[in-house]
């Protein structure tokens, strides 16, 4: 898979793809992450790339012309259909079911706007859909195509050191993760639950589950609404909620 990004800072986004997991997916050749400077494709002595935007106010927008050649000379540089993502506080949120789909492109195109940004003409031209990371604001879109990099380069079969690592994250079940437990030279096993210390392999996966259940009924309920829970979940989800409203009683009767 191929990875190009039209960036004014191509040195960061290639620099964040050489560490960790992507940077092991690039060297296994499971993937590839180009660069496209705007400023390259500029036809003028400044190499400029943005103006002043119709109607006033504070800010530039980036230019039609430096960016659609950028688009288009990334496009070029590889023989596999692309899509391309412009990176918007405006566009669908991300979630790991869309990183999923993404990641079976052969070809992503990625957009990082910079200033007030870009011409709404060259998203109507050129551009096949807009994702956001949150709904909050970035200086520019480098950071968002390096948390969609990652996020799709550790799915990649071969990148990680464990191939279950990916099946077992939070999201990937559209879940939270369970909380984990290492061994620790000043704290023992203080602490950890029994069951991870028992062996029993088929309590640990209820146990993990269970928790992964109760931690998104706590902290992500919204997640639950679109999980559908088999029997055993919905009864795991349920001996959760009792054990933590029985915990929370206590509680109250201890420090009263």
């Amino acid at each position: 898979m191929r990875i190009s990004v039209v960036t004014l800072f191509p040195e960061f986004v290639l620099e964040a793809a050489r560490v960790g997991v992507v940077g092991r997916a690039q060297e296994r050749g499971l993937l590839e992450v180009a660069a496209f400077n705007p400023r390259d494709f500029a036809l003028d002595n400044y190499r400029t790339v943005d103006g002043r935007p119709f109607g006033g106010g504070p800010g530039m927008v980036m230019k039609i012309e430096p960016l659609a050649r950028a688009i288009d000379a990334a496009k070029a540089a590889a023989a596999a259909t692309a899509r391309t993502i412009y990176l918007s506080p405006q566009g669908e949120r991300l979630t790991q079911h869309r990183v999923e789909a993404l990641g079976r492109e052969p070809h992503l195109v990625l957009l990082a706007g910079r200033y007030e940004g870009i011409d709404e003409r060259l998203i109507e031209s050129h551009v096949d859909e807009e994702i956001s990371i949150g709904d909050y604001v970035l200086s520019g879109g480098e950071l968002a195509a390096a948390v969609l990099i990652d996020a799709i380069g550790r799915l990649k079969d071969g990148a990680l050191g464990n191939a279950d690592s990916a099946a077992q994250d939070s999201f990937a079940q559209g879940l939270l993760d369970c909380p984990h437990y290492t061994r620790s030279d000043e704290q023992g096993y203080d602490g950890v639950p029994e069951v991870l210390l028992s062996g029993d392999h088929a309590a640990i996966r209820r146990w993990r589950l269970k928790q992964s259940l109760g931690r998104t009924w706590l902290r992500r309920p919204d997640l639950l609404e679109g999980v559908e829970l088999d029997k055993q979940a919905r009864a795991l989800l349920e001996e959760f909620r009792a054990e933590h409203e029985s915990g929370k009683m206590q509680g109250k009767s201890r420090g009263g």
